[in-house]
């Protein structure tokens, strides 16, 4: 679908983030998603999870009027905005949710418009910046963990979702 806008372009951008998401995590099997490669490192349902918490705290936190990053710690925002308490635990949950929560997200973006994704807001870091900005900083951030699921599926011996999409399979 063309974009008009820098708004337009932002929520494809993301739309396209999520479908990578879920397409990797389609990719993993459903008894796998307790699976992490060392005991440190978070499981697939925890990074799976922590998509969904954090684009719910970032799409939440930049479409509310008075939205500043420094107002909380980084675990208060996810307690406060993660998935309320939901502790999905199946991969059809998880998916489920990654749908949704995105869903929610766009609209909510929607409704603030391209006018007031411009504005300003509070980074995690002090400094400020656009809304619209750091919109494209949790889209990284969703890619970022995208590709730590790929990177799981091949420790499972899988080929990941986006490599068989390229390879044409």
């Amino acid at each position: 679908m063309p974009t008009n806008t820098l708004l337009e372009e932002a929520i494809d951008a993301w739309g396209d983030a999520r479908q990578g998401v879920i397409a990797e995590a389609r990719n993993i099997p459903p008894g796998a998603f307790a699976y992490r490669p060392t005991p440190e490192a978070r499981s697939v349902a925890e990074l799976v999870t922590h998509i969904i918490d954090t684009g719910l705290m970032w799409s939440n936190e930049l479409t509310r009027p008075t939205a500043d990053f420094t107002r909380k710690s980084f675990p208060t925002f996810i307690k406060h905005y993660a998935s309320r308490g939901r502790q999905p635990r199946s991969k059809t949950d998880l998916l489920s949710l990654l749908k949704s929560s995105h869903r929610t997200g766009v609209k909510q973006i929607c409704e603030a418009g391209e006018v007031g994704m411009l504005q300003h807001v509070r980074r995690f870091d002090g400094e400020r910046g656009t809304r619209l900005t750091w919109m494209h900083h949790g889209i990284a951030h969703e890619e970022y963990h995208r590709a730590q699921i790929a990177l799981y599926a091949r420790l499972l011996g899988r080929t990941p979702a986006l490599t068989r999409l390229i390879e044409g399979g």
